[in-house]
């Protein structure tokens, strides 16, 4: 008779509940008439709140589960609290939107919660093959969400594109954990940081963290593994390009960390050096390019490369200062850019996406709410105090200098400088240039409006307030160890 190992349903359950919930979403799509689609987007937020709460509830619990395979801990935790917030935001914006874009309801949010099975998979995935199988669960759902706009070139084109390098990324990351398992004798890791810590580096074992940096260089977007950031999220519908922004970055860091900072802290100072030139090299790169862009919503995604740049800053600080930093971050601009696309989506209207900064030119005086909320964004993401953004580079330039990255902190914030002037352009339009747009009023897309006043509050909220998020964050890293 074969005896099953004891399943951790708890350690499931947040997994679980997007996962019913999108199937639920796919059966009730069945029976529905094309108007009452954006019934679903409730269903799928309800599923997600619930999701937070039940996350909320489990913080302070740190328990193994499956033979170590994965892990019920305050770390996996807060990430599913960015999962569901971007799930949430992402969901608000696009019940109006789909109607204007004519995408398929169904199909499309249940394909967002998929992608956030997969990434509470990879951030609760204790051993390499999870963190692989987490991420792929995710990129699938990514990749026909990038295309689900199948009238649109851009869309169709967005979508190949990242499919494409995606593969080819991911084949890196399935090597280098060939590699690891060949080096260690083992996927799981914890067994893997004892190996580390005992042994020490190999040849093999590096060659294998190479590879592993390759892998989750591509989701981060850091540069050189960035090229398919622009044409893919100015392709996607916009709704996507801000939960891909989000969420997908904020799962690729939350494996990236627990894989290096943890697993692989041991052996530090071998590969901080490779993180230090990809930290300088994305913040540069993305900064300099998002100079010469007319397009706001390409002139974010490089400003996504480039805030992947100062992530990276704090996962070469490491220790508990560099890793609590890190997750803040990760708060803070979950808010101020979902509320950014927001506000595009808000400027936009059926056939005219109205992205460019011409576009934005005139709106303070038109529609004066929606450009403070767009100010409010802008402001935080060039880090001016006391918005988030500021906040969250303090803690992150801070983490670097203590850490005795000097110099790293010195370019960070140099680049930080750099950035004013593209996001600070944005706000000259608004208020100093005349123009003849007119968006279609928030009060006929309540669920949008909403999305952006909770992503404004929250910029400022935490900017003003930094301490308990900050607590909170540095509690979560600990669970690590």
């Amino acid at each position: 008779m074969i005896k099953l190992p004891p399943v951790n349903w708890l350690s499931l359950l947040p997994a679980i509940i997007p996962a019913f919930t999108g199937i639920l979403v796919l059966c009730w799509d069945l029976g529905m008439k094309n108007e009452e689609r954006h019934r679903l987007a409730w269903l799928g937020i309800l599923g997600l709140a619930i999701t937070a709460v039940v996350s909320f509830c489990l913080l302070g619990r740190n328990e193994p589960a499956f033979n170590g395979s994965y892990t019920l801990d305050s770390y996996a935790m807060f990430f599913n609290l960015i999962f569901c917030l971007a799930g949430i935001l992402t969901f608000l914006m696009s019940i109006q939107y789909l109607h204007t874009s004519d995408i398929h309801a169904g199909e499309y949010y249940a394909l967002i919660l998929f992608a956030i099975v997969g990434m509470v998979v990879m951030a609760a995935a204790t051993d390499l093959v999870n963190i692989f199988l987490g991420l792929e669960t995710m990129s699938i759902a990514v990749y026909v969400l990038a295309g689900i706009w199948r009238q649109r070139l851009q869309s169709n084109e967005a979508a190949l594109k990242y499919f494409l390098l995606g593969a080819f990324a991911s084949g890196f990351l399935l090597y280098g954990i060939a590699l690891l398992y060949g080096a260690t004798g083992s996927i799981q890791l914890g067994k893997i940081a004892m190996h580390v810590n005992e042994h020490g580096a190999s040849t093999i074992l590096l060659i294998g963290v190479a590879m592993l940096i390759v892998g989750f260089g591509f989701k981060v977007a850091a540069a050189p593994f960035h090229v398919w950031t622009p044409d893919v999220y100015e392709g996607a519908p916009t709704t996507i390009t801000a939960f891909m922004a989000v969420g997908v970055k904020a799962a690729a860091f939350a494996a990236f960390a627990r894989v290096f900072l943890h697993t692989l802290g041991g052996i530090h100072g071998q590969w901080e050096g490779i993180l230090w030139v990809l930290a300088v090299l994305t913040m540069t790169v993305g900064n300099i390019t998002a100079l010469v862009q007319n397009n706001v919503k390409r002139m974010l995604a490089y400003s996504s490369i480039a805030h992947a740049g100062y992530l990276l800053v704090a996962m070469v600080a490491g220790k508990e200062l560099g890793g609590a930093a890190l997750m803040y971050y990760l708060v803070a601009y979950g808010l101020m850019n979902l509320g950014a696309f927001g506000v595009i989506i808000a400027v936009g209207r059926r056939g005219e996406p109205n992205e460019e900064f011409a576009d934005f030119a005139g709106l303070g005086f038109r529609y004066p709410l929606l450009a403070l909320a767009m100010t409010v964004f802008m402001l935080s993401l060039t880090g001016i105090p006391p918005l988030v953004g500021f906040v969250g580079k303090f803690y992150i330039f801070s983490a670097a200098v203590k850490a005795g990255y000097l110099w790293l902190a010195v370019i960070g914030v140099l680049n930080s400088v750099i950035s004013a002037y593209y996001y600070i352009r944005v706000i000259v339009s608004m208020y100093m240039h005349e123009g003849d747009k007119v968006p279609e009023k928030l009060s006929a897309r309540p669920a949008l409006a909403v999305a952006i006043l909770i992503a404004a509050v929250g910029t400022i909220w935490l900017g003003v307030f930094p301490s308990a998020s900050m607590a909170l964050s540095r509690l979560s890293f600990l669970a690590l160890g």
